[in-house]
């Protein structure tokens, strides 16, 4: 379904459903399992949740207009997949999502950007998947096009489904092995400057992406560092002649002993 912004959320909103073939590409591009408990806001006549659910999926649907929260309930006794998913009547940018493994949406343009600091807070690795709308200069990890004959809603034929993977929070300055780490992040993009502090060598500049808690460096010395709670830790075998050193922490004041 299309959900309007805060200011017009008591508004009459028109139901616009997922075509099942958008459907299961959502849940394909974001490889939902039994493993995943699945978040949709916006969530219509429940078939997102209930999809996922047959999957071995758990799930939550959020919608504000009653009478499709009482349907999607009645949807998923029908399915048989009642135990495995809940309806609630609720205003989405007051639902937790915590829990969620994946996010899915099909919001209007301004609502994804009004919710992207609450989706880029969320766990490192949560998969977002939107269908149609981005989420603005933050660019998707993989877009799909699927082709939709019937399709409702404006005059192309197709649909878009975009898959957003949740990066670690790295930016800032990392110590360890004698080396100062400085890593400048833009959503799952960054550059990386590596300095031993008692080196003569020059230092080592690289950029990468962040996929979930793995910084992948690109270039000639592709560098591989993993988040483990305040320490990066690197898991390449790659030699530099800056740092010997495999493991960095977070510097607390900004500064390397």
């Amino acid at each position: 379904m299309i959900a309007a912004p805060p200011a017009r959320a008591q508004d009459e909103v028109p139901f616009v459903t997922t075509p099942d073939a958008v459907t299961a590409a959502m849940l394909d591009l974001a490889d939902v399992s039994a493993r995943d408990h699945v978040i949709d806001l916006g969530s219509g006549d429940g078939r997102i949740v209930i999809a996922a659910a047959r999957r071995g999926a758990t799930g939550l649907g959020v919608e504000i207009v009653p009478e499709l929260v009482e349907q999607s309930r009645a949807n998923a006794r029908a399915a048989g997949v009642a135990a495995r998913v809940e309806f609630r009547e609720q205003d989405l940018f007051r639902t937790d999502l915590a829990r969620a493994t994946v996010v899915t949406m099909y919001l209007l343009p301004e609502v994804n950007l009004q919710l992207r600091p609450r989706l880029l807070a969320l766990a490192p690795g949560t998969r977002l998947v939107s269908h149609d709308w981005d989420l603005g200069d933050w660019a998707p990890d993989r877009s799909v096009r699927i082709d939709v004959p019937d399709k409702a809603l404006g005059r192309d034929k197709f649909s878009r489904v975009h898959l957003w993977v949740v990066p670690a929070r790295v930016h800032g300055r990392w110590c360890g092995g004698g080396a100062t780490l400085d890593i400048v992040q833009r959503f799952q993009r960054f550059s990386a400057t590596l300095v031993g502090r008692d080196s003569a060598a020059p230092p080592l500049v690289f950029d990468g992406r962040i996929a979930a808690t793995t910084l992948v460096g690109e270039g000639l010395q592709p560098l591989v560092l993993r988040l483990d709670g305040e320490t990066l830790a690197r898991v390449d075998n790659v030699p530099t002649s800056t740092v010997a050193a495999g493991t960095f922490v977070r510097a607390g004041g900004g500064a390397c002993r």
